[in-house]
């Protein structure tokens, strides 16, 4: 068993063998003869973060717990003073608290985007500072609210762009996979036989070994891997430790009236924003909406009756790509068993009016539908 030093605790060390490990990694140069060696570092270092956040969970501070609502949930993350509240304020109907000074909200404050009939919860979290994924600064309770966020607006202020680097690394700390999807891998335990790896790519940023030592790493001796994307060692982590989540994200430079057109260009060369705004002088705020939207991958469905003209004023909102299955499911739970065929209105039909009886049809925003049911 190992031993701790006079006066230290178990936390001490984890810390010191995590930066330990940090500098190993950064220090060592990637390359065809490392890879292996930087895989097994990284691994190591997971697992040691993932014990000592686990350790760390602690109960959820109050106004942190917020119940999702609506068509989607946005949440405006940034450093403190960066505008989120005067931003909150100017896309919803919220009234947040504003101030020119750090910490001014407190607690989650949610409000309502109303937009193309669409209601979207957008949640204004107190700023985060460094380390907040370690739980500096209630950081940790801050974080765990975009776990369950469908869409993350990282707001950076002009005149700290350099927060944007730091924002996205508490981002990733924290368990959450910004504008990435899910790798295509599957792995599954086995009682005897090793690990057994298959792949339907060629596999040029891992190799055999790597891969093997990762699992292994995590005690997982006996297990088949099939591998359908060409990912790396840190996605192949994330998969192993299964509890990453992955979130679209909109990166919003905020207070672009406080600066002239040279300065903004050169700030906007840092960080490539998705948007450059002004809260506070309303300046994109359209724009910001309809980004929302779309990176929401909202989409509108119009309902009609038989003999009856289309409902055009209130749309039914659905997520892009969902199917008359999906549809039916919403509208009501026995909708699915007695579909008969839809009559199809929109860019999913080849005609209007078409008649469709698969019921896993793709619809497309703005599509009209008229419901058959037994």
């Amino acid at each position: 068993m190992q031993k701790t030093e006079p006066g230290r605790g178990k936390n001490d060390t984890a810390s010191d063998k995590i930066r330990e490990l940090e500098e190993r990694i950064s220090s060592t140069k990637y390359n065809k003869k490392t890879q292996h060696a930087i895989g097994l570092y990284k691994a190591q270092l997971a697992k040691l973060k993932e014990k000592q956040a686990s350790r760390g969970k602690g109960k959820k501070g109050e106004g942190y717990s917020v119940r999702k609502t609506g068509d989607g949930t946005a949440v405006l993350l940034g450093f403190p003073s960066v505008g989120k509240s005067t931003l909150l304020n100017a896309i919803t109907n919220s009234e947040s608290k504003v101030g020119a000074y750090a910490f001014t909200t407190l607690t989650v404050i949610p409000g309502t985007l109303e937009y193309k009939h669409a209601k979207i919860q957008v949640l204004d979290v107190p700023g985060v500072v460094h380390g907040a994924a370690a739980g500096t600064g209630r950081g940790k309770e801050v974080l765990a609210v975009i776990r369950n966020a469908d869409l993350v607006l990282i707001i950076v202020d002009v005149f700290n762009p350099e927060h944007y680097k730091a924002l996205l690394k508490e981002v990733y700390d924290t368990g959450v996979r910004i504008n990435q999807k899910k790798p295509d891998v599957k792995i599954e335990k086995a009682s005897r036989g090793g690990i057994s790896i298959g792949s339907t790519v060629k596999l040029t940023k891992l190799d055999k070994k790597t891969i093997e030592s990762v699992l292994r790493e995590f005690d997982l001796n006996n297990a088949n891997i099939v591998l359908r994307e060409d990912i790396d060692v840190d996605q192949l982590i994330d998969i192993v430790e299964g509890n990453k989540v992955y979130i679209p994200s909109i990166c919003v430079l905020n207070k672009i009236d406080m600066v002239n057109k040279e300065d903004l260009d050169r700030i906007k060369g840092k960080i490539n924003p998705d948007l450059c705004i002004s809260a506070d002088k309303k300046i994109n705020i359209d724009e910001l909406k309809e980004l929302i939207f779309r990176r929401l991958r909202l989409m509108r469905i119009y309902l009609k009756e038989y003999n009856k003209k289309a409902d055009l004023d209130e749309p039914l909102i659905i997520k892009e790509g969902a199917t008359l299955r999906d549809l039916c499911s919403k509208l009501h739970k026995d909708f699915v068993s007695k579909f008969k065929f839809a009559k199809v209105w929109g860019k999913s039909a080849k005609y209007p009016g078409m008649k469709i009886t698969k019921i896993d049809h793709a619809m497309e925003d703005e599509d009209i539908i008229e419901l058959r049911i037994k």
